[in-house]
């Protein structure tokens, strides 16, 4: 069982910055495939970016190429979000994900991540 938790979300001016974390804490043999992904009122879940087991490979979706930065730490606890040049249109509620471990590559798809954090708020302000 993974446990995540993500925090560093806020409301910031367009234009600006902010870096959400996920930690995650459990029973992980090593770092699983993780994503992010964001939900806006009255819209589905939608994909944000993604990253394979071994931190190799990144993908991101195209609204925010560019722009954001998905990054992990050396301990193969933590993942980041580095959401540059924002824009209000990013407003949502935050969500890291994971995969099980059996799983090498990242998938653009809610349904095949196992793992959820609570979720964090990011406001953008125009």
């Amino acid at each position: 069982q993974v446990q995540l938790v993500e925090s560093g979300g806020g409301l910031v001016q367009a234009g600006g910055s902010l870096r959400l974390s996920c930690a995650a804490s459990g029973r992980t043999f090593r770092r699983p495939a993780m994503g992010w992904f964001r939900q806006a009122p009255g819209k589905e879940r939608e994909f944000v970016a993604a990253i394979n087991w071994s931190g190799d490979q990144t993908h991101y979706a195209d609204s925010v190429k560019g722009r954001f930065t998905f990054s992990n730490d050396d301990t193969n606890r933590a993942v980041f979000l580095q959401m540059n040049s924002l824009k209000p249109e990013d407003t949502a509620v935050y969500y890291c994900a994971a995969r099980l471990p059996s799983y090498y590559s990242y998938s653009t798809y809610p349904r095949d991540y196992d793992y959820w954090g609570q979720g964090i708020q990011v406001t953008v302000s125009s």
